[in-house]
């Protein structure tokens, strides 16, 4: 039996990016910083985490050599991969820093093109697609229509809304187009219905995605935000890991947000959930329901949503240590024939300026029975862990990318 499973710790960057200074990024390092400050006490809150930072399970599959591969930097107490472990860090060649990009790229499909973007300015947003917004989405008008943390607009504009019935409309330096607007006074499906009106709209931009962000809560000071959110994005240009695994038969299990990063093309089935622990129960139900030749695809996202753009140091450090201690579950599902790799799409560091992603190399670490494990380097590509996960599960090598399968494949 040959299965794979790919989890995305959404936002966990390990630094050294070659190109890190032309976004701003020189020196970010998701993992280091984070680390660092928990040594240093700067990662401790009382009631959360105390001291150092605690992920013995992933230092076990190599984390901290992969960071080392990364960066230079060493982390940990110099404690030594487990025997068929491996590990190696990935460079990103798409343009940007975002999601879908991350996420193609991790499925052999590199992001070529520049996606468009809006303007830091305000209004962000051109006047002719603000008007096409309200009058092909039947409101009143938009609210914000400005580059804004997510959790920040809600505050500023959320009564408004309720008030108005206006969605609150805003971007990032990503290529997005966010609108927030509440659960039942605007209405669940009508944010959803709205936002495929936007995402045509934003089509002719090359807009990566447009995010529905329902919140609920009645006043200034007591919204929140909802796990409903939904990702509207662009299909990839070309066939994907995913395509090519469904156009021969295999199932793809996509956990969490993966199959609306794909616009839900290659994916065989969906499971959602409301937060990472949570996400770890339908991650380890895909395991089990998985056959010969399946992929699972899992995406993490509280690491970059709850504490990479929020900047909570001790909250991304509590969540990696959570997400380590459910570890061993998932390693105890392994088969022979499996392969399990540990990945993310970008990084977030939240110890940097700004509230945005932060160009970082991502750590590929991961393991399975009867593989020999060991140093995969440092990858040109995040499409080498796509075809890698191709060749092992039986497909022809894919346009882009580089299989490692032969440094870590099962012993002779």
């Amino acid at each position: 039996m040959a299965r794979a499973f790919l989890f995305v710790l959404d936002s966990f960057g390990i630094g050294g990016a070659a190109d890190a200074e032309r976004y701003g990024d020189a020196g970010a390092n998701t993992f280091g910083h984070i680390a660092m400050a928990c040594a240093e006490g700067r990662g401790d809150r009382a009631g959360l985490r105390k001291g150092p930072l605690a992920v013995p399970n992933m230092f076990s599959l190599g984390l901290a050599r992969a960071a080392e591969t990364a960066t230079g930097l060493k982390l940990g107490n110099g404690e030594l991969p487990q025997a068929a472990a491996f590990h190696g860090a990935a460079q990103e060649v798409s343009s940007g820093k975002d999601t879908p990009s991350g996420h193609w790229e991790i499925a052999a499909l590199p992001v070529r093109f520049d996606w468009g973007y809006f303007p830091d300015t305000v209004p962000a947003f051109p006047a002719e697609l603000t008007e096409a917004i309200i009058r092909e989405g039947k409101v009143p008008g938009i609210l914000g229509n400005c580059h804004a943390p997510g959790t920040e607009i809600i505050e500023r504009f959320g009564e408004e809304h309720i008030r108005t019935g206006k969605p609150i409309c805003y971007t990032s330096v990503d290529s997005v187009l966010q609108i927030a607007a509440h659960e039942t006074h605007f209405g669940l499906q009508r944010l959803y219905e709205f936002c495929k009106v936007v995402r045509r709209l934003v089509d002719p931009l090359n807009i990566g995605r447009v995010i529905a962000r329902p919140f609920i809560g009645e006043n200034a000071g007591g919204f929140e935000r909802t796990h409903n959110r939904r990702d509207y994005a662009v299909p990839p240009p070309e066939p994907t890991l995913l395509d090519r695994l469904t156009a021969r038969g295999s199932q793809v299990i996509a956990v969490g947000k993966i199959g609306d990063i794909f616009a839900h093309r290659g994916i065989s089935e969906v499971r959602k959930a409301a937060g990472n622990m949570a996400m770890f129960d339908q991650a380890l139900g895909a395991m089990d329901d998985a056959g010969d030749g399946d992929l699972v695809f899992a995406n993490f996202v509280d690491f970059d949503t709850e504490f990479g753009h929020r900047r909570d140091v001790a909250g991304y450090a509590a969540a990696l240590e959570a997400f380590d201690r459910r570890l061993p579950e998932a390693l105890a599902k392994l088969k022979q024939g499996d392969l399990l790799i540990l990945t993310a799409d970008h990084g977030n560091d939240p110890t940097w300026r700004g509230t945005d992603h932060t160009r970082e190399c991502i750590p590929v670490i991961g393991t399975g029975p009867g593989l020999k494990g060991g140093d995969i380097g440092p990858r040109a590509t995040f499409a080498d862990i796509g075809e890698t996960v191709a060749e092992h599960l039986g497909l022809a090598r894919g346009r882009h990318g580089t299989s490692f399968h032969a440094t870590i494949g099962a012993h002779a």
